[in-house]
């Protein structure tokens, strides 16, 4: 049986306070000691974590950064969701689903950027190949600034397995490249996915081939490109836009 469980360290005081609250599981959170940090160590007494005060140079050698903000927690079981539990989170809302897939996105700042307006935008969960991607590690929650604690994250061992798997439940998947039809000529208000591709490559070949229709945004400057989570990110609002248009 696949595990589908790791272990965590992740940083940043948004983010721990995110995991705290959402129940992510969250064992020890440690505090650069001399930190006033009192909504975190109310959350974690709240949570049943264990709580340690530890120096700057200990949080540097767990997070792997000197950037963490003077907090850290370790989870106990950071969980990837099942492509059907995201399906299931569309049911439970009773809308049409609304999901995003990462395409070898191997930046965690830009994973977590994804994340994080996935989540603000109301999508229903990401979807993430196994191999050649970041994973749930502490940089993407930290950027995400917690929102990978609330949105459902699947790993899948093949994504065109995956693209075909949500196209027979009825999801009209559409990949983001630069030649690709105008943004807002098509209807988003129904089941969608969106396909955001890896920053240097665009959409993998077998990708795109499966997406049932791609699109792009209108490039009127001297750089012809966008950072992948800021395209990925006005194409989800452009998605509940046009919902709350239809109403």
């Amino acid at each position: 049986m696949e595990n589908n469980v790791e272990n965590k360290i992740i940083y940043g005081k948004n983010a721990v306070l995110e995991a705290l609250n959402s129940d992510a599981g969250v064992d020890t959170v440690f505090v650069q000691k001399g930190l006033s940090a009192g909504n975190i160590f109310a959350a974690a007494k709240s949570h049943g974590a264990v709580i340690k005060e530890v120096s700057a140079e200990k949080l540097a050698a767990l997070t792997g950064t000197p950037k963490h903000g003077g907090v850290a927690a370790e989870l106990s079981a950071c969980e990837y969701a099942e492509l059907s539990d995201i399906l299931e989170e569309s049911k439970r809302k009773n809308k049409p689903p609304f999901i995003i897939i990462a395409d070898e996105i191997a930046d965690p700042h830009n994973l977590g950027a994804i994340i994080r307006s996935a989540e603000a935008a109301g999508a229903d969960g990401v979807i993430i190949p196994k191999r050649r991607s970041a994973s749930l590690n502490g940089t993407v929650f930290k950027t995400s600034a917690g929102a990978a604690a609330w949105i459902k994250v699947a790993r899948v061992a093949n994504l065109v397995d995956a693209i075909k798997t949500l196209k027979k439940n009825g999801v009209w998947v559409y990949g983001m490249e630069a030649d690709g039809a105008p943004y807002d000529s098509a209807d988003l208000t129904g089941a969608a996915a969106i396909v955001v591709g890896s920053e240097g490559f665009g959409l993998g070949r077998l990708v795109r081939e499966n997406c049932d229709e791609v699109l792009s945004l209108p490039m009127s400057g001297k750089v012809n490109s966008l950072n992948a989570s800021v395209s990925a990110g006005i194409l989800m609002y452009e998605v509940v836009r046009q919902r709350r248009k239809k109403g």
